[in-house]
């Protein structure tokens, strides 16, 4: 989803790009990764790839070790040895959404699943086996390409006359499109470090729904329900807000306001015909 639009971006930017998908780059395989980066000699790595399943990772804990972990541990080894800057996709689930207020880039993280222990551990070797890093952590991601949660809404709104969303968790929905610029105008600042980067405001699941719907003209009723009610594999963080600085200091703006970033992507979606 996020790959997708970077790659526009990166093209229309004029930029050579060179996407890779699974089948093209394991990134749990050194050996390979090593290999391609010879091959190639990008002068960035922009690793979007991700085991994203949060309650699948709790059934299996070492694929979604491997690839958030492993994986950005081989690209790290790689770009030091060839000199490549890395950009590196992380998550606000790295928090345990205890601390009442957003998470700035100083806080530690403290996960509360395996998925979020899992994209730790990619964010430390990051930034132990790196120093030409953009490490960018993010939150609830919607977009044209694959599955997300305003899709989810969409479709079960064909299939459902009411819907139960959850209420008693926070965070900021992101528009990949937004993300993705903001991804290349942080790459031209060569200012390296950690970032926050989302849509501005915050919103729970259950809001945002409403949102979604509201938008759409959709005949369904949501109604809110708690997080204990859904018996999730993997508990979520309450509160997963992330706190943008320094990214307006950096690259002169903060991403619009998840409203208006969510109107935007249904005008879009309307534009292609989804």
């Amino acid at each position: 989803m996020l790959g997708s639009d970077i790659v526009a971006e990166m093209d229309n930017r004029g930029h050579e790009v060179l996407p890779l998908g699974k089948k093209e780059l394991d990134i749990t395989d050194l050996t390979k990764v090593k290999k391609i980066f010879h091959r190639e000699r990008p002068d960035v790595i922009i690793n979007c790839a991700a085991y994203t399943d949060v309650d699948g990772s709790e059934d299996n804990p070492h694929l979604a070790m491997s690839v958030n972990g492993l994986g950005p541990r081989n690209l790290a080894l790689a770009c030091n040895e060839y000199e490549i800057d890395l950009v590196h996709i992380s998550t606000d689930y790295v928090f345990d959404g205890q601390k009442e207020e957003a998470y700035s880039i100083f806080d530690s993280t403290s996960p509360l699943n395996t998925y979020g222990l899992s994209k730790v551990l990619g964010e430390r070797y990051v930034t132990s086996l790196l120093h030409r890093y953009y490490l960018i952590r993010t939150s609830w991601l919607f977009g044209l390409s694959g599955d997300n949660f305003v899709e989810k809404i969409l479709r079960l709104s064909e299939e459902r006359s009411e819907l139960h969303i959850v209420e008693d968790q926070v965070g900021s929905p992101t528009y990949t499109a937004d993300l993705a610029r903001l991804v290349g105008d942080l790459i031209k600042t060569r200012c390296f470090g950690v970032y926050h980067a989302t849509n501005q405001g915050y919103t729970s699941w259950y809001s945002f729904a409403r949102e979604i719907a509201a938008l759409n003209y959709l005949n369904v009723n949501i109604k809110p329900v708690s997080s204990s009610a859904r018996n999730y594999a993997a508990t979520r963080p309450s509160d997963s807000r992330l706190d943008p600085f320094p990214l307006k200091e950096t690259v002169g703006y903060l991403l619009a306001p998840w409203e208006d970033a969510l109107s935007r992507y249904m005008d879009h979606r309307a534009e292609v015909d989804l």
